[in-house]
Parts: C-alpha cells; structure tokens; sequence
C-alpha cells in the first residue's frame, strides 16, 4: 500500500470514528428541551463544563489560527492567544454573569434589554453575521482546504475540498444543534492538541532544537513600529479587540451561555484559559518558525509543509484528520451561531415569531454553507490570511463593542444614539490593531455627542449590568 494511500486511509477511519463518538456521547447525554431555541442554540442549557471548555477551545482553534500564524513565520504573533488570556477572563467575571443574569439566549439580546431597542439588536446582530457569513466561514473553509492540499500528494481540487468542509459542518449543524457541536469540539480537540503539540516537538528536533540563523526579529517578542503587532498595543487595542471576541461575540459566549448554571459556565471558562495557557501559543507560532530554517520563507503553506515533513505517513494521516476536525468545529460553531442569530434576532422579530426551527435551521445553514464555498477564490490570493482576519475582523469589532460599552457603562442612553456610534465606527477608513483604541474612543465620543447633541439626552454612569 502507498504512503498516500496510508494517509487517506487513517485519515477516513478517525473522521468517522469521531463522527461516531460524537453521535454515541449525543445520545447518552439525552435530557433534550422541549424549547426549540433553547435546544439547537443553547443544547438545552446543559453543558457540563469539561463541553464548555472543549467547545470555546476548539471554536477558536482552527486551520485560520495553526495554518495563518505559522505562515507568518515569527514568534511575535503568539501574543494573539497570550493576550486572549485577559478576554477570557473579562468574559467569565463581567460579561458571562450579565447574560445570566438577563437570561440571554444572544449576545444582542442584552442591547435590546439595555436600550430597550429590538432595531439595535437587529443592527448589530446584522454586522454579526455579515462577519461570519462573509468572513470567517469562507476563510475557514479555504484555510482547511489549503491545509488538505498541501498533506496529501494527489488532494482533490482545492474547491471539492473546501465544498466537502462545508457540507459536513453544516451537517452537525443541522442535524444536531449546539449540543452535536459542542460534543464534535470537545471530542476532537484532545487529538487536535496532542498532534498539534507532536508537531511543535518533531518541528523543533528537526532543527537539532537550534535556532540559530533565524533572523532575529522572527524570534523577538517585542513588535517594532513595522511588525505586525507593534509592541504598545498590547497596552491598547489589542486589550478591546480580545474583550470584543471573547465576551461579546455570539460564537464564543454562546457555549459558555449553554451550561446549566452561571457557575457551570464560568468553570468551564477558566479550565479553557488553562488550556490556552499550557498549549496554544506555542503550537501557533514555533512550527513555522522552525520552518523558516527548513525551506525559508514560504507563507502559508508553511504548516502543512511542516507536517509532511517531520511525519510519518500514516501518523500525519492521523493529524490531518485531527485538522479536518479543527476545521469542521470552527466552521459548525460560527455557522451554528449565524443561524442563532438570524432566527432569534431577525426572523422572529421579523418575519414569523413561532417558526418550525428545525427546518429554519436546515435552510439556513444551507444558504450560509453556500455563500461561504463560493467566497473561498476571494481569499486564495491572500498574502497572509491572518493579517487579512484582523484586518477584515477591525472593521466590526469596535464600532460592535462601543455598543456594549454605552449600554453597559452608561444610563439614560438612546438607541439611536448607539446606532449612531456604530454606523460611525463602521464608516471610518482605519480599522487595523494600531488605530484600534482610536475607532473605540471616536464611536464612544459620537454616541455619546449625539445622545447629548440630538436627542438631548444626559448619559450617566452606571453599576455595569444594571439596568
């Protein structure tokens, strides 16, 4: 039997082993709601927190995270996942009991309840899923895609694999809800760290565990004006964009909302930062920094590249499909979340307050899947496709985040005002790490002016949370 046949071999074979675990645990966990939203969205709120942290793990741990910041090539972008420390734990202690204390299924659902405003929670939920649809689900698609491709040495065409990622995520999606995707995550995500982790071992003895003739700025923590994290925005935007991911992002608070309990919750939070700290920013960042010495610099194919070569073919058989399964838990966690917005912020709002959810949730899952297979040749000619996520990501998060912060911070604010600030936000031409702080204090200045200026309107701090 040939290596390659090997790979595909061991590779099929644990993909659907986890399939079949995943269906097993699904099963046994029983206790299904009887409250449609509560049970595709939130897997009935009962999420013990070993899921809760498996899921928040592995949503964020992807193709985009292993493959990008290894294409990068330099230490420097570890601090990504060391700053995602401080948004993890600003989510367990001041976001996660606000949603549990106002019994939220959606991020935004917590605007409506501040401002007392379905149109801002209709308005943000909207640049949610423009994000997610148009963003994040094509770049993990063709992140994963390029991952296969660049293992196998006679891969399908790119666009087979990529509408192959997406039919199966949108699968767990459709068939399971919340509850099939969580267990999906958790499940795959001990293999995915553990192969994950062999890699960073094998790269780094395949240079004798020597680092010399690496160009120095590829292995410095400290950004210069030019890198792509330049060292004072630790200090500034980079503290706002990981609160905006972590604690208002509707893919990531929504496991950490799914648990029984408020305690629940924040457990399975903190054994995620656990997780983070003891594995994630080496995994994301050594590889390809290691690889620069292997074959210099050669981007994004740097990971897969890695991988074939430090290898053997029926383990890196295994590893991909780890990485399928990374692919497929990111992409089943943002498409999961899409579909939790549209149905609870703009369809029954909107068009039918009672609809059948699980055929809602079918057919749209199905016309996200389909938009996010048909944008993957927009984000092939990318340079760097983790440069490209936090620049594209800057053009919402801020403008998003001033939305929380006047409703959470301040009484005695309008909607409208809030809007303003948004719509601001989203209009201003510089979105990228460096301006970060300035986009949040500009859309805070605005809503705050026109809440004064326009609807006269004195805002007043508040206690955060309290109505």
């Amino acid at each position: 039997m040939t290596s390659n046949a090997i790979q595909w071999g061991v590779f099929a074979a644990l993909t659907g082993l986890m399939a079949l675990a995943t269906w097993w645990q699904v099963r046994r966990m029983g206790g299904r709601s009887t409250d449609s939203n509560s049970e595709y969205f939130l897997a009935g709120r009962n999420l013990s927190w070993p899921f809760v942290a498996g899921s928040i793990t592995l949503t964020n741990l992807s193709t985009d995270q292993l493959v990008g910041m290894n294409g990068n090539q330099m230490l420097l972008l570890a601090w990504w996942e060391l700053a995602a420390v401080a948004g993890l734990v600003m989510l367990a202690l001041v976001f996660l009991p606000i949603y549990y204390r106002n019994n939220c299924t959606t991020t935004t659902e917590l605007l409506e309840r501040k401002y007392g405003s379905k149109g801002l929670r209709a308005t943000v939920s909207l640049l949610f899923l423009l994000g997610n649809v148009f963003i994040y689900l094509p770049i993990m698609t063709y992140t994963g895609a390029l991952f296969l491709s660049t293992m196998f040495e006679h891969a399908p065409p790119l666009m087979v694999l990529a509408g192959g990622i997406a039919a199966v995520g949108a699968a767990y999606t459709v068939l399971g809800g919340l509850r099939a995707v969580a267990v999906y995550d958790t499940l795959s995500g001990v293999g995915v760290l553990g192969m994950a982790a062999a890699v960073t071992v094998l790269a780094m003895a395949a240079i004798g565990f020597d680092f010399s003739g690496i160009p120095p700025e590829r292995l410095s923590m400290i950004g210069g004006p030019d890198s792509p994290i330049p060292w004072p925005t630790l200090l500034t935007g980079m503290i706002f964009i990981q609160m905006f991911y972590w604690s208002t992002n509707q893919t990531i608070t929504q496991r950490a909302m799914a648990a029984p309990n408020l305690r629940e919750g924040q457990k399975g939070v903190f054994a995620a930062i656990v997780i983070r700290i003891l594995f994630v920013p080496a995994i994301v960042v050594v590889p390809g920094v290691c690889a620069y010495k292997l074959f210099g610099d050669i981007g994004d194919a740097t990971y897969g590249r890695v991988v074939a070569e430090v290898m053997p073919s029926w383990l890196s058989g295994a590893f991909a499909a780890f990485m399928a399964a990374a692919v497929l838990t990111s992409y089943t966690s943002v498409l999961n979340s899409s579909v939790t917005l549209y149905v609870c912020d703009l369809h029954e709002p909107y068009v039918a307050p009672n609809p059948d959810v699980k055929r809602l949730n079918t057919v749209i899952s199905l016309v996200f899947m389909a938009v996010s297979i048909a944008l993957v040749p927009v984000y092939s000619g990318a340079a760097s496709i983790i440069n490209l996520v936090q620049q594209l990501n800057g053009l919402l998060s801020m403008p998003i985040l001033s939305a929380f912060i006047l409703g959470l911070v301040f009484r005695n604010v309008d909607a409208r005002a809030a809007m303003a600030a948004v719509g601001f936000g989203v209009g201003l031409p510089v979105h990228y790490i460096h301006l970060m702080l300035v986009t949040l204090i500009a859309c805070l200045g605005v809503g705050l002016a026109v809440n004064r200026l326009v609807f006269g309107r004195r805002a007043e701090l508040g206690v955060l949370g309290r109505a």
